[in-house]
């Protein structure tokens, strides 16, 4: 069997969506048909396993099946690594797709698992306050003066990944768009991004943009994809389910059986 493609969630900022994100892109690869399992590793918010606990008792109510990844909880108290686990959930499941969602905060488990990622997603509300998680932007000229931190840690992350499995990484910058934002304030976001991501390797691709919808959903498990099961569907959900089909094939994953593609600047 081959080995499968691991997902990332990451970002050490919070309130960015990447839980929600993460979620919604393991129930959807799980309802095109790929055998996923998911991993939520914040054990303090467990966002990820409350909200597929919640998904997995709608089920049970409703009597009905709906798509449903396979998922579990990091808990180091169980005395099993990240890795130990992550080779037993994919093994036991036969997952294609193995999606991990880490907690916002710098954590030696999420490390672990960046070295994991085939393609690593970081998700970003647009502003500059989040960008700056990135690169380091002039109050002037909105040019940007260097990269930040976070973009240290990923780029020795992807290198170390190239040099121990020679393998590259695809690093995917999930750029959520807030309505209310000013329109010459996101194009100054963009062009940063645009910089950025020629200086040190990653590709830009549209988020989620609604997020009072998300919330809604989130007591039921339920995701975009159950729209016979939301009660008084509008206009905005279409968008938003057309939003998340984008955004899952943005991310270009594999088929089945396929290698995983290039990304568009390896590390190393």
């Amino acid at each position: 069997m081959a080995a499968p493609h691991f997902i990332v969630f990451a970002n050490e900022k919070g309130g960015t969506g990447k839980s929600t994100t993460a979620v919604h892109s393991a129930v959807a690869l799980a309802a095109a048909g790929r055998r996923v399992v998911a991993l939520d590793l914040d054990t303090r918010q467990r966002t990820l396993g409350r909200y597929l606990d919640n998904r997995a008792a709608t089920m049970e109510r409703l009597g009905e099946a709906l798509a449903m990844p396979a998922y579990d909880t990091f808990d180091a108290a169980r005395g099993e690594d990240v890795d130990a686990q992550l080779d037993r959930l994919a093994a036991e499941t036969g997952a294609e797709v193995v999606v991990i969602d880490t907690p916002g905060r710098d954590d030696p488990d999420s490390r672990k698992a960046m070295l994991r990622a085939d393609t690593l997603v970081t998700p970003i509300n647009d502003s500059f306050v989040d960008l700056d998680l990135i690169g380091q932007v002039d109050p002037e000229t909105y040019r940007v003066r260097r990269p930040s931190f976070y973009a240290e840690l990923v780029w020795n992350s992807r290198t170390q990944r190239a040099k121990t499995h020679g393998a590259s990484v695809d690093w995917v910058l999930l750029r959520n768009r807030l309505q209310h934002i000013e329109a010459r304030n996101m194009r100054r976001v963009g062009a940063a991004l645009d910089e950025l991501s020629r200086r040190v390797g990653f590709r830009v691709i549209p988020g989620l943009g609604e997020r009072v919808i998300y919330r809604e959903l989130f007591p039921k498990g339920l995701t975009l994809l159950d729209l016979a099961h939301i009660g008084d569907v509008g206009i905005s959900h279409i968008a938003a389910r057309q939003e998340l089909r984008e955004m899952i094939a943005g991310f270009g994953l594999p088929h089945e059986g396929e290698a995983a593609p290039r990304a568009a600047a390896a590390a190393g």
